[in-house]
């Protein structure tokens, strides 16, 4: 569970008269599924952990998906906010700030283990949600962003959209090998870390 988020639902009971009963549920739901996995999520969990009767959910949301949706665009959007904090400490448009990025995605699949599979567990009925939709391309958009501004500061004429897409392939793979705990089986003690900080470099040179 986030402390941010377990933060977030302690301070929002209570407040249900102000109308902050829908973020509650979502906070609630973003712990749940961090904690057990979308699988095993339920809104009567959600509700005993707002504390609230399990009418409370159809208030705002039509049925199950409709919240993990919410959940799976507060991911896309927790995962936009790491990546922007790394890029401003490591340097806008620099390979540092990408790698920092890559880094950045890491981190935030081993800490938010259960949102991160989430996000990345195929379901239609979210992949098709207006929001979940809108927050994951904010968030992939921003890695083409710093790509392009890397690119444009040092006259290298590389398809941005292109090298983002292989580094997303690359940091997505090692941190889905990470989590599964596939790397101690292979190739125990590797850096990963450094691993992405070496491969950078590689994946923003233009091949020939």
């Amino acid at each position: 569970m986030s402390t941010a988020s377990a933060q977030e639902t302690s301070n929002l009971k209570g407040k249900y008269h102000h109308g902050d009963l829908r973020q509650a549920l979502i906070a609630a739901s973003y712990d749940l599924v961090n904690a057990h996995g979308a699988d095993a999520f339920s809104l009567a969990d959600a509700c005993r952990l707002a504390n609230v009767s399990t009418a409370a959910p159809y208030r705002h949301f039509k049925d199950r998906d409709e919240i993990l949706a919410e959940v799976t665009a507060r991911g896309f959007e927790a995962m936009t906010a790491k990546a922007v904090e790394a890029v401003e400490a490591a340097g806008e448009g620099t390979l540092d700030g990408i790698t920092a990025m890559g880094l950045a995605y890491i981190d935030f699949a081993t800490a938010e283990e259960g949102v991160f599979r989430l996000m990345f567990g195929g379901a239609p009925a979210l992949e098709d949600s207006e929001i979940v939709m809108e927050m994951g391309t904010n968030c992939f958009g921003y890695l083409i962003q710093q790509i392009t501004a890397y690119c444009s500061a040092h006259g290298l004429e590389q398809d941005a959209d292109a090298v983002a897409v292989k580094m997303w392939t690359f940091v997505h793979g090692a941190s889905a090998l990470l989590m599964d705990q596939k790397y101690e089986k292979v190739t125990p003690g590797l850096d990963v870390k450094r691993m992405i900080a070496e491969a950078v470099p590689l994946l923003m040179t233009k091949p020939g």
